[in-house]
C-alpha cells in the first residue's frame, strides 16, 4: 500500500475547492457585519496609529481578543509539532491527498476564523488596541524574508543565480518555519478586528489564504510552486490597494512596481517558464514601471525602497541566523 493511501484521506482536494470556500467565508463576514456600527473611533493620529480599536477597552474586550487568539495559536503550534513528530518517526510523508492532520487543521481553522467573526461582533477589538501597527507589519515582511531564503537553493535569488547564503540557516528554516509562519498570520488575523471596509476585505481574504496553506502541510499543495507564488505575488494588489486607499502620495507605485519588480528579478525564475515567457513578462513589466516614471518621475525616489528592504534583510536574517546556530552548535559540542 502506497504512502498516499496510508496517510490521505479518501477522496481528492482541489485548490480551487480552498480558495472557493475563503470566498464563502468573506459572505459569511459581510452577511455577519457591519461590525463597528456605534462606535465613534478616536481621532486618527497619524501614520503609526490604527484607527479601528475601542475608544474605551475593557478587561473583557481585552480578554476575549488575546484569549482566542492564543487559543488558535497553540492549536496550530500543537499540530505542527505533533506532525513533525510523526515524520521523524516515519508515520507522515508528503501526500498527494489531505491527510487526516490537515483534516483538522483546516476545521481548526474555519472554527477560530467564525469565532473571530462572533468576537469582533460582540467585543469588536482586536490585539490593535495593546501592540504597535508595525508588529504586524513587520511579522509579515519577515514571512516573506523568510520565503526568499528558502527558496534560494530551488530557484536563486536574482534572476534565476543563487545567492551565497548559508546552507545551515535555509535548512532550520525549511525544516522550523511554519511555527514562524503561523505565529505571523494567526497574529495579523487578530490584530485586526473583523470589518467590511475595502482594505480589510482585501487583507481578511488574503490571511484566509494563508491559512489555508498553513493547513496543508505535507502535502504537494503546500510546496505547489504556482500556488506558493500566488501567495506571495498577491501582496502586490493587496499592498497596491491599501496604498492607493490610504491616499498617501507615491506609496501605490513603491508597493505596486516594487513588488512587481521582486516579481521580475526573483519570484517568476522558479516557475518553470521558458527564456522566451520570462522575457516577455519582463518587457512587460518593465516598459509600465517606465511609463509610469515617465509620467511621475518623483515617485521614483521611492521606487527602491520595497525590493532593496527585502534583499537586505535577506542576507541580514541569515547572517544573524547562521550567527546564532553556530553559537548553538559550539555550546553543543562543548557540553
Amino acid at each position: 500500500m502506497d504512502r498516499d493511501r496510508r496517510h490521505g484521506l479518501i477522496g481528492h482536494f482541489n485548490l480551487l475547492w480552498g480558495g472557493f470556500a475563503c470566498l464563502l467565508i468573506m459572505g459569511l463576514i459581510i452577511i455577519v457585519g457591519p461590525y463597528g456600527n456605534g462606535i465613534v473611533f478616536a481621532p486618527d493620529q497619524g501614520y503609526s496609529w490604527y484607527y479601528w480599536k475601542l475608544p474605551d477597552p475593557d478587561w473583557v474586550t481585552r480578554m476575549a481578543a488575546w484569549g482566542f487568539y492564543s487559543a488558535h495559536q497553540l492549536f496550530l503550534w500543537t499540530l505542527i509539532a505533533r506532525s513533525q513528530r510523526a515524520k521523524s518517526r516515519g508515520e507522515l510523508g508528503y501526500s498527494n491527498s489531505l491527510q487526516a492532520i490537515n483534516l483538522i487543521a483546516l476545521l481548526g481553522n474555519a472554527g477560530f476564523v467564525v469565532l473571530h467573526i462572533i468576537q469582533t461582533r460582540i467585543w469588536y477589538d482586536g490585539l490593535a488596541q495593546d501592540v504597535a501597527i508595525w508588529s504586524s507589519q513587520f511579522s509579515v515582511i519577515f514571512l516573506l524574508v523568510a520565503v526568499l531564503i528558502m527558496e534560494n537553493p530551488r530557484r536563486g535569488l536574482v534572476f534565476g543565480k543563487k545567492a551565497p547564503l548559508s546552507s545551515r540557516a535555509v535548512g532550520f528554516l525549511r525544516q522550523y518555519h511554519g511555527y514562524y509562519f503561523s505565529w505571523a498570520i494567526i497574529y495579523t488575523f487578530w490584530f485586526h478586528p473583523i470589518e467590511t471596509t475595502p482594505e480589510h476585505l482585501l487583507g481578511t481574504f488574503y490571511t484566509l489564504l494563508l491559512l489555508l496553506q498553513g493547513s496543508l502541510f505535507f502535502t504537494r499543495f503546500h510546496t505547489n510552486r504556482y500556488w506558493t507564488v500566488v501567495l506571495e505575488t498577491l501582496v502586490v494588489i493587496h499592498g497596491g490597494i491599501v496604498a492607493w486607499l490610504s491616499h498617501i502620495d507615491g506609496t501605490v507605485s513603491m508597493f505596486l512596481f516594487g513588488f512587481l519588480m521582486v516579481f521580475l528579478v526573483t519570484q517568476m525564475h522558479g516557475l518553470g517558464w521558458t527564456k522566451q515567457r520570462r522575457v516577455f513578462v519582463a518587457a512587460a513589466i518593465l516598459m509600465a514601471t517606465l511609463l509610469y516614471y515617465l509620467l511621475n518621475p518623483l515617485d521614483i525616489l521611492v521606487l527602491y525602497r520595497v525590493p532593496g528592504t527585502l534583499y537586505i534583510l535577506v542576507f541580514l536574517v541569515t547572517l544573524v541566523l547562521a550567527g546564532i546556530l553556530r553559537l548553538y552548535d559550539k555550546k553543543i559540542l562543548s557540553e
